[in-house]
């Protein structure tokens, strides 16, 4: 059954953004919850909740105009709306009562056969359904969703004994490919997969912190990138999510778990947290947590508690050598003697153990439980991931070493070799009783990572590959540091030209990075610069004009495919696509303003071509100008792929995947449709700009910015610089403007900043600091 139309029952902080993921699929939703006590509309709860949405950061909505697909009501009067609704996920409050007096009142409002779920994290789907009519077990399932639901990718998915395969199928469907989710099937047990294994790793790390006497620092030192957790550690996610949170979760899991579990045996209680939550020290949303920002002599002092007296002192850097050290693999760090190693070790050899002991009872195999973790607790690796990078059987002997118990199925994996494997090109995972099986990823799924375990690039460099992708389509893949493109990367994008022109059909341009491309790598401009090497900036903007003019005139499709971040000349290659497939989360901008430049490689002449006048649009030289000016010079940048397309940054032809996996099959799939359908390279455009009036226009609106304080000095050379090329340079109305003289001016603007000391300094700062310098 396709889901056309859903129901989310519950406007709190969890039901809305599940309402505003399905939004973002740009299917329409109704948000119920109760009638107020007070006030004249009842709906306004919902209501509310959808204003809360619209305003809230990190934005949960892709687009303003997913909030109109959003419809408020409440559970009272509106309940007849669900006879056209196929799924209705029930996010009210974790009591058991409240949950199956709703499911009672739902039926014989709700469309026969259509889906019902809870997102519920803590009762079990039996307790759930239990006493409730036929046709609720079997259309129930559990769509339990991470926190926030845009941007974290895990769902899990857990089915009933009576519900019907139908549901399971149909919602697992509509989760990975409408709503971009990772799904993990899990079992009916206590916490699922994510949180059973992630609630144990945080009460086991705050366990070994205070038996081994670390600092909140310390203790994030290790729980972070050095076990490939996100960068908050430990500590710092326990502020993120919520102190008050943890008894709640502990609390619920203890009265689910048999007593004999392994989190039954390290729970315990911990005043200093309890004493914290009375006080309102709740983490980011109270007046601070395990970090908090004390004000100090009029500035802002970060500071952290005392694990042991709960007092309050200026945060410091946590020394670690075993942080260092970390950087050569797990093994490394846990074996490590400093009290960050035997930290290590104490958390993971627990922690992985227990995981171990774990399957087949909460989901059937190893890359669920992994998956789970990566894409529910954003680790970079899954627990069974962790062991085979330190060997299972260097792991289980250590494990035995120190007289702790080894699981049955890491005794299996250590005689087997690992819980992964590579045979013939393909992933192969470990089942208890020793045999491996294939990996198989879903239908629509292509993933550059697996076809690289079986092939070699058709070319490479430093910097990118070329690989074949099947079907004569090729792949370009960027590998650089963050992406940034150099000489490397530009010479093979023109390489991949010239090799699928006389070999191949299409070309794709992605990887599987956590940001597409950054930009230019403006360390070794700026290198460059301060060595007055000036022809070889000269050369690296004229090839990469040349190059991306390659890229748009080939006389096959090329793809772009981006994901996550896609900035400045990273931004500028896909504008020189035949077309886009974007991952949802790509972000997109040509920010080279931020360090006193402005787009040299085709950024600007795109933008002009982009914002040309389409039939809704006003008429004339100047909008385009004006639209092109405001995006370029406000560093302007797309916060989805969506608002990209609100931002002219991608077409009305171009397409959105939501789920990342999919994004490569998506694309590869696009060019060769674009390739059945006669695809005919374009040809070069001319454009009638203003010229020099313009360019005045600008200026004075810069200069009366600059006025108001809201433009510094360099801002103003900068856009006048940008205004130059937009507006054509000498010309105006009645000549016409080639691309080609549009890139000899951004090139001629580009270098013209680049020997200015403002611009230098402000490179110089992006590079130390991260961050703008405004001069």
């Amino acid at each position: 059954m396709a889901i056309n139309k859903a129901c989310v029952i519950g406007a709190g902080v969890m039901g809305a953004g599940i309402a505003a993921q399905i939004a973002n699929a740009g299917v329409p939703v109704l948000l119920l919850d109760i009638v107020p006590k007070q006030g004249a509309d009842r709906s306004a709860i919902a209501k509310g909740a959808i204003e809360k949405l619209q305003k809230a950061d990190p934005a949960p909505l892709m687009s303003k105009a997913a909030a109109k697909l959003i419809t408020p009501g409440n559970i009272e009067d509106d309940l007849d709306q669900l006879g056209d609704v196929d799924w209705i996920v029930e996010a009210i409050i974790e009591r058991l009562d409240l949950k199956q007096g709703l499911y009672h009142k739902l039926e014989g409002k709700r469309k026969k056969g259509s889906i019902l779920s809870s997102n519920t994290s803590t009762i079990p789907l039996k307790t759930l359904v239990e006493g409730m009519p036929e046709a609720v077990q079997s259309d129930f399932c559990i769509t339990h969703f991470f926190n926030p639901p845009r941007y974290m990718r895990l769902l899990e998915i857990v089915g009933g004994v009576k519900t019907r395969p139908e549901v399971i199928k149909d919602i697992s469907d509509f989760g990975d490919r409408m709503l971009g989710k990772t799904i993990v099937h899990a079992k009916d047990t206590p916490g699922f997969v994510g949180n059973r294994i992630g609630v144990f790793w945080m009460q086991a790390s705050v366990n070994a912190a205070l038996d081994l006497d670390l600092t909140v620092e310390e203790a994030d030192a290790i729980m972070g990138r050095p076990i490939g957790a996100p960068k908050t550690g430990l500590f710092g996610l326990l502020d993120l999510v919520g102190l008050d949170l943890m008894p709640h979760v502990d609390k619920s899991m203890a009265s689910l778990l048999q007593p004999n579990d392994a989190y039954m045996k390290i729970r315990r209680p911990w005043p200093l947290l309890e004493k914290m939550i009375a006080d309102g020290y709740t983490g980011r949303k109270g007046k601070g947590g395990f970090y908090r920002l004390n004000t100090e002599g009029g500035r802002k002092v970060k500071e952290s508690v005392n694990l042991k007296t709960g007092a309050y002192a200026p945060s410091d850097r946590a020394r670690l050598d075993s942080a260092d050290a970390a950087k050569g693999g797990l093994k490394t760090l846990v074996d490590h003697k400093d009290k960050g190693g035997q930290y290590a070790w104490r958390v993971l050899s627990s922690l992985l153990s227990y995981a171990a002991s774990l399957v087949p009872e909460i989901a059937e195999d190893v890359v669920s439980v992994d998956q789970g973790m990566k894409t529910g607790y954003n680790w970079k690796r899954g627990p069974f991931e962790m062991i085979d990078q330190m060997g299972a059987a260097w792991f289980a002997e250590k494990l035995t070493t120190e007289k702790l118990p080894v699981p049955p199925f890491l005794s299996v994996a250590a005689k087997a070799g690992g819980f992964y494997r590579v045979a013939n090109g393909q992933i192969e995972h470990l089942k208890p009783d020793g045999s491996y099986t294939k990996l198989i990823r879903p239908d629509g799924v292509l993933l550059l990572s697996d076809i690289k375990l079986g092939a070699k690039p058709i070319i490479r460099n430093g910097s990118a590959s070329l690989w074949d992708i099947g079907d004569g389509v090729a792949c370009l893949e960027f590998h650089s540091k963050m992406n940034a493109l150099d000489p490397d990367s530009l010479a093979l994008v023109k390489q991949s030209v010239d090799h699928v022109g006389k070999k191949m059909k299409a070309l794709v341009i992605h990887n599987e990075a956590e940001n597409f491309s950054v930009g230019a790598n403006i360390g070794l401009a700026l290198f460059a610069a301060n060595i007055a090497m000036w022809p070889m900036i000269d050369d690296m903007i004229a090839t990469g004009q040349s190059a991306y003019k390659a890229v748009k005139f080939a006389p096959f499709p090329v793809v772009g495919a981006p994901a996550g971040m896609a900035l400045g000349g990273g931004c500028e290659v896909l504008l020189h696509c035949a077309s886009i497939q974007a991952h949802a989360e790509t972000y997109m901008g040509l920010v080279e303003v931020g360090v006193g430049l402005i787009p040299g490689w085709g950024g600007c002449k795109e933008m002009l071509l982009r914002f040309q006048p389409g039939p809704r649009d006003p008429k004339g030289p100047m909008p385009p100008v004006g639209q092109a000016f405001e995006t370029i010079s406000l560093a302007k940048v797309a916060k989805s792929a969506a608002e990209a397309k609100e931002m002219r940054f991608l077409r009305a032809h171009d397409s959105i995947s939501m789920n990342r996996d999919r994004l490569l099959y998506d694309a590869k799939a696009k060019a060769l449709s674009m390739l059945a359908a006669g695809y005919q390279a374009p040809a070069p455009q001319e454009l009638r700009l203003p010229g020099p009036t313009a360019r005045t226009a600008l200026q004075l609106a810069v200069e009366g910015f600059a006025l108001q304080g809201k433009a510094l000095p360099h801002d103003v050379t900068v856009s006048d610089a940008l205004a130059e090329v937009l507006s054509g340079g000498k010309t105006d109305i009645t000549e016409l403007v080639t691309e080609d003289q549009l890139s000899k001016l951004e090139k001629k603007a580009f270098m013209t900043l680049l020997h200015t000391g403002p611009t230098l300094a402000r490179m110089e700062h992006m590079l130390s600091t991260g961050k703008p310098l405004r001069n």
